[in-house]
């Protein structure tokens, strides 16, 4: 009788989860239920799974609006009937277009309309001679005392039972006002009556609804019936992706083999320099492919290979970089066909962590392109394997307590100071009569689907049309995505392919087009192996100067590089693991740098912990350190093991399922005899740790990308600083990216408008900034100037005003950086002209001079141009304006610090290259601030750390524990006399401060009277 159910897929309609429908069907012993949400079927698969657990019949539906008005209501009567369903919504969806009165003739699908549409006439429905057999009319039960009253408008025959589903009770009723308010983005008084439920949409008990409906027992019939007629059948085992590259599956694996063979001989051949070693391996190598190849075949993967190979080649062919990672590393056919760069035999890598018959879920590539790059890339799949198979992934955009709260104040019409306060501090809200109500619905509404959105790459390529499984909805880029996330993708059997975008790659590409044409030198930034055995990488990793580098740049693994030493690849792979959230907060990271200075000295947890765990001295390192202690110790099968390691990795919705991991990880503990200490101290490391781990090979990946940064860096260090301010920067504000360049060796001019583009270009060791830098410039300016430009430069202002339409307001943003300093004239002679050339007119007003014909500008102006006085410039006066402009001055900062005017001290005064000369010592420094984190001390007072320049343009970092951060906050930034404890961990120095001071700037020359 149920065929018009809503979950809260049905997005800010709904308030049930497909779990508590199951179950509140459970519990009224109804035996069949429909879904069908709003103009969509995001939940279907959830559902089916959660009907097949509890033994009821599931039947998919959809219910079709078009705003607050409901058209109708279709249910596929198998699979083929979903199929329709979602055509005709991918349609409509695409086209953005309102869903007809009628809806269209399907085969395999009931259409049931509200009677209320019947009887009104709406498409011409009660003047038809005769309805279709699979049309029907709901007719609830509130209104069956009045269909006598339209007996003549309505076919009795085709009259059926309707008690839509959207709560559960009056509490469900309330939740539901507010999220339709919420949608509406109006007062809760305010709602609109038909945006509403009705209070009597709530699954009713089969019983009550029988009797409410005895006097038309041929109304349940045909309910029943249409229920009892619909049967969706789905195998969620069976892979969905495509399942053929070439012609057929044995020639993909013969495809496979043969791009394999040949990587590996590219990979370990002769051209190597360890061609011996490789000789000597190559059975092992070879077997292991073959090992590979086989488990790929049986799990349907080889398609999967081709088709991340055909992505990756394409790329090649255009130019653009990758960075292959994620568990994709493991795999040695993967090396070899060019999709990772990440050796899986050097690191001991194992395939089975990425392909296994006993994997809990479809394996995926993730693949890193440069950002500037992704659409392209994206555009060619939807073009090689299109014809309505290819989608992006949805990701389900959840509500979280605390804005929830601010969602439900607005609608109720809180004041937003007192909002706030309820929001910032939930313990008020009990005492607050309001605030009682916000807090029990926001706590409902935690985690609640609330709209879908893009997956950050996720793209699923399809054997069938993939309307067979989803509708598709079109995005503002304009590729189509599916109505249904990445866990559900899975649980169906797809295996996304991550196209993903990072500015890194950029960096990369664009520091080797410097090189080429700036050098003359071609660089093959794919030779790993090669820069792991470079000395002058293992010198910059030893200094750890990583500054610009993708992942190891951050203050924080700066300073984890230089604490363990590490000159290495191995290290920096196990670095790239250690910073993580997970294993830092734990206290990991520290007993991992001990260990990793004295690996002899440890005793492990426990001996069996010690001999799993040696490679990383019995710690917790990577995601497969879980799988490893779930199933070599605590003896739970591969996967349970990968289950738990995926469920505390955050990739797995299900906290029922999770809690059962967890309760079946102690069981097998204490079924090997381990004690509750031992258990307990485990589990303390793995649940810190896993949700924010990386997998070993996803590590090794950042590690190679790293070393690709670090050896543009070591030799090219100004083409990569260049290429790294072009592509968005990385920790740092572009102020710090130009000092590196000047640290190594670089002249830094400001925009010039006969030199500089919109980017900032490298001439030889000259580094011109880009006009984008420059604060309030309008690109179409910009490109107006580099056009006239490329026809013969400026040589005078009036020249460029001629041919350039510029406003005053934008003419002096030119003037003021700078862009004029080579054309004979001081900056307040151009100005001074500038504002004659604009006259009287509207600063925003362009002027071209166009006025004066074919005059000559420059003969005219000194005609009418009264004599100008000696105009006298400051040094200083152009780092203020710098400053202003590109947010940072082009001279040293000190240059512009006055007088210090802070009481004399007694203690040395120090820069950072003495730090480790002063270890114990109370010591002054002065620093310009460069970056500042504040993070909760375990005590749960806020300490902080900063990193500094000195007065020589070398780094230091400072440590700040809760009484200092708190006595003595940050001002804004600027130049800081800082006092402390200079200390030592590891041969890395730290300023532990005990007081800080801002110190004042030289006032700006031009604001100071005489």
């Amino acid at each position: 009788m149920y065929w018009n159910v809503h979950s809260h897929y049905s997005f800010r309609y709904g308030t049930l989860s497909p779990a508590e429908l199951v179950q509140a069907a459970v519990r009224l012993g109804i035996s069949r239920l429909a879904l069908t949400d709003i103009n969509n079927t995001t939940g279907l698969y959830e559902f089916v799974s959660e009907c097949r657990t509890a033994g009821i019949e599931p039947v998919a539906g959809v219910e079709f609006r078009n705003g607050n008005h409901l058209c109708y209501v279709c249910l596929a009567r198998n699979a083929e009937g979903l199929a329709e369903i979602h055509v005709f919504l991918t349609d409509y969806l695409a086209q953005h277009r309102p869903f007809p009165t009628l809806a269209p003739v399907f085969i395999h699908v009931w259409t049931i309309y509200p009677w209320t549409i019947v009887v009104s006439g709406q498409g011409g429905l009660n003047a038809r001679s005769g309805w279709p057999d699979y049309e029907w009319v709901g007719v609830r039960a509130r209104d069956l005392n009045r269909i006598w009253r339209y007996r003549n408008r309505l076919p009795a025959d085709r009259l059926v039972l309707w008690q839509p589903v959207t709560f559960l009770n009056r509490a469900g009723y309330d939740l539901h006002r507010m999220l339709r308010a919420v949608q509406h983005n109006c007062l809760l008084a305010h709602l609109p009556e038909d945006a509403v439920a009705s209070e009597q949409d709530w699954l009713v008990d089969p019983d009550r609804l029988r009797l409410r409906f005895a006097a038309y027992p041929e109304l349940i019939k045909r309910a029943n019936f249409l229920l009892d007629s619909c049967a969706f059948v789905f195998d969620f085992h069976t892979p969905k992706n495509r399942q053929v590259y070439t012609t057929s599956k044995a020639d993909d694996l013969d495809l496979l083999r043969k791009l394999a063979m040949d990587g590996l001989q590219y990979r370990y051949g002769d051209r190597r320099s360890d061609g011996r070693l490789y000789r000597s391996r190559q059975k092992d190598l070879s077997q292991r492919v073959e090992r590979e190849l086989a488990t790929i075949h049986e799990c349907a993967f080889s398609a999967y290979f081709l088709m991340t190979w055909d992505l990756i080649r394409y790329a090649r062919s255009r130019g653009f970089f990758h960075v292959g990672r994620g568990s994709g590393a493991n795999s040695l056919v993967a090396y070899c066909l060019g999709i990772t760069d990440v050796d899986p035999v050097e690191l001991n890598l194992y395939f089975e962590r990425f392909i296994n018959p006993h994997r809990s879920s479809p394996p995926d590539f993730d693949i890193d392109f440069s950002w500037d790059n992704r659409d392209e890339l994206l555009e060619y799949l939807f073009k090689r394997y299109g014809n309505g198979r290819v989608c992006l992934l949805a990701t389900v955009v959840t509500f979280q307590q605390r804005a929830a709260m601010r969602e439900f104040g607005r609608v109720l019409g809180l004041p937003k100071a007192e909002l706030d306060e309820l929001v910032d501090d939930p313990h008020k809200a009990e005492y607050h009569q309001a605030g009682r109500t916000l807090l029990a619905l926001s706590k409902r509404l935690d985690g609640m689907p609330n709209y879908l959105s893009i997956h950050a790459g996720g793209v699923l390529i399809s054997e069938e049309r993939l309307t067979r499984y989803t509708a598709l909805q079109p995005m503002p880029k304009g590729f189509p995505v599916c109505q249904f996330d990445m866990y559900t993708a899975e649980d169906i059997g797809f295996a996304k392919l991550d196209v993903l975008s990072q500015r890194g790659l950029g960096h990369i590409k664009e520091a080797v087009d410097w090189i080429r044409k700036n050098r003359r030198v071609v660089v093959d930034i794919h030779a790993i192996q090669a820069f792991k055995q470079d000395a002058g990488i293992r010198e910059q990793l030893r200094r750890h100067e990583t500054l610009g580098c993708f992942y190891i740049e951050s203050p924080a693994m700066r300073q984890l590089i230089q604490k363990l030493g590490c000159q290495d690849y191995p290290t920096l792979v196990a670095a790239s693991s250690v910073i993580r959230p997970g294993v830092a907060g734990s206290g990991m990271m520290r007993s991992y740098i001990e260990r990793h200075h004295q690996p002899d000295t440890y005793r492990p947890l426990h001996p069996k912990l010690g001999e799993l765990l040696a490679e990383t001295y019995g710690i917790m390192v990577y995601q497969e350190d879980v799988i490893k202690v779930a199933h070599q110790f605590a003896g739970m099968n591969p996967a349970e093991a990968d289950l738990l390691r995926r469920a505390m990795s955050g990739k797995y919705r299900s906290r029922d399922l999770f809690k059962r991991l967890v309760d079946r990880f102690w069981e097998s503990c204490r079924a090997q005899g381990y004690s509750e200490t031992v258990i307990g101290e485990i589990w303390r490391q793995m649940e810190s740790f896993a949700g924010y781990s990386f997998s070993k090979a996803h590590s090794a990946s950042f590690a190679v990308e790293s070393y690709q940064s670090l050896y543009l860096k070591t030799y090219y260090p100004l083409e990569f600083i260049v290429a790294v301010i072009n592509n968005g920067g990385g920790f740092y504000s572009p102020e710090f990216y130009v000092h590196e360049a000047r640290r190594a060796g670089a002249g830094i001019e400001a925009p010039d408008i006969n030199r500089s583009e919109w980017r900032t270009i490298i001439d030889g060791n000259t580094i011109w900034l880009g006009w984008g830098l420059v604060k309030g410039l309008e690109r179409s300016l910009m490109e107006a100037l580099l056009m006239e430009r490329d026809e013969r430069p400026f040589d005078s202002v009036e020249d460029f005003c001629l041919r350039v339409p510029v406003n005053r307001t934008q003419l002096l943003l030119l003037v003021r950086v700078g862009g004029f300093r080579r054309l004979g004239l001081s900056k307040k002679e151009v100005l001074w002209r500038a504002h004659y050339l604009t006259g009287n007119r509207p600063a925003s007003r362009p002027y071209t001079g166009r006025s004066l014909f074919d005059q000559d500008m420059e003969s005219a102006l000194a005609a009418t141009a009264p004599e100008l006085p000696i105009l006298t410039e400051h040094p200083l006066e152009e780092a203020f304006d710098q400053w202003d402009l590109l947010g940072f001055p082009l001279v040293s900062p000190f240059q512009l610090l006055a007088e210090e005017g802070l009481s004399p001290t007694t203690l040395p005064c120090i820069k950072a290259s003495a730090m480790l000369e002063y270890v114990g010592r109370r010591v002054m420094m002065r620093g310009y601030q460069v970056t500042t984190k504040e993070i909760y001390a375990k005590n749960n007072g806020r300490m902080g750390f900063g990193t500094w320049l000195d007065v020589d343009g070398e780094y230091f970092d400072t440590v700040h524990f809760p009484k200092a951060w708190t006595e003595y906050p940050m001002r804004g930034r600027g130049i800081y006399r800082l006092e402390g404890l200079v200390t030592e961990e590891w041969g890395c120095p730290a300023l532990t401060v005990s007081t800080l001071h801002r110190l004042p700037w030289q006032p700006d020359p031009r604001t100071v009277e005489d």
